[in-house]
């Protein structure tokens, strides 16, 4: 996406950003939208938003697809990744190589586990309001075309609105606040994940395709997320009323 075209996109993407901004705005969805903007402007195979706990243990939180929450999760389980790295140190580190062994050689278990899943370049920008660092954006590319400082640029911006999402103006000088936010939105995240599952097990679908359906469900009733998935996990919600997704084809990457 170039010119004109690229500049007309990110503005309907910024105001789209502002207008989820009210009072009590979804987290989760948002930040679910700001991975796929991601992979939308910067040409990038997928994107995931990394944040850490009240224990300042870091966890993933959203994602553009089901394979890059896993490859986070792997690189979390086992301490090591750009994305780790990028969250305790505020720097940001693009144009990763994860075919060079030179470049990868403090990662011997997240590296493979990337070239496997299909990438061969990373990125990572730090989560950050001037100087306070909640998390950090990763992004893969399965071809390995590097990203321009324009593109890097743009990445940082979307981290950055990220940021002001999960913090806001109003709780910046309320510690235990913002930590209330950020542990309610990863309990929040671990209720969604259940519910996904059992969708996709319900439906016999890939748990991408159960969590669209799920996320046009409540949007279209405005219902946030994680108060649709706590009625299904407690049984207090008849999930036959969402429309099932259609099949998986066959050699869809999404099953």
């Amino acid at each position: 996406m170039i010119g004109m075209a690229r500049e007309r996109r990110l503005a309907e993407v910024f105001v789209e950003i502002a207008d989820s901004l009210v009072e009590d705005f979804d987290v989760i969805d948002l930040l679910h939208r700001l991975c796929a903007r991601c992979v939308e402007l910067l040409d990038v195979s997928a994107a995931g938003i990394l944040l850490v706990d009240a224990h300042g243990e870091p966890q993933i939180i959203a994602a553009s697809d089901e394979h890059t929450r896993l490859l986070e999760l792997f690189a979390l389980q086992h301490d090591q990744g750009p994305c780790v790295e990028c969250y305790r140190t505020g720097l940001a580190s693009t144009n990763i190589d994860l075919t060079r062994p030179q470049t990868t050689a403090g990662w011997p278990r997240f590296a493979p586990q990337a070239r496997e899943t299909g990438y061969v370049t990373t990125h990572a920008v730090p989560l950050r309001l001037r100087n306070r660092v909640v998390g950090a954006l990763n992004l893969f590319q399965a071809t390995p075309h590097h990203l321009g400082d324009d593109d890097i640029a743009l990445a940082q911006a979307l981290a950055d609105v990220a940021t002001i999402t999960i913090l806001q103006q109003r709780t910046l000088e309320r510690s235990h606040v913002e930590n209330s936010q950020l542990e309610s939105a990863l309990t929040s995240r671990v209720l969604i994940e259940q519910v996904k599952g059992v969708l996709a097990e319900r439906w016999d679908t890939s748990v991408d395709s159960a969590f669209d359906a799920f996320r046009a469900y409540a949007r279209a009733r405005r219902l946030r997320l994680s108060d649709l998935a706590t009625r299904i996990i407690s049984g207090d919600f008849d999930t036959s009323a969402i429309p099932a997704p259609l099949p998986d084809r066959p050699g869809d990457p999404r099953g």
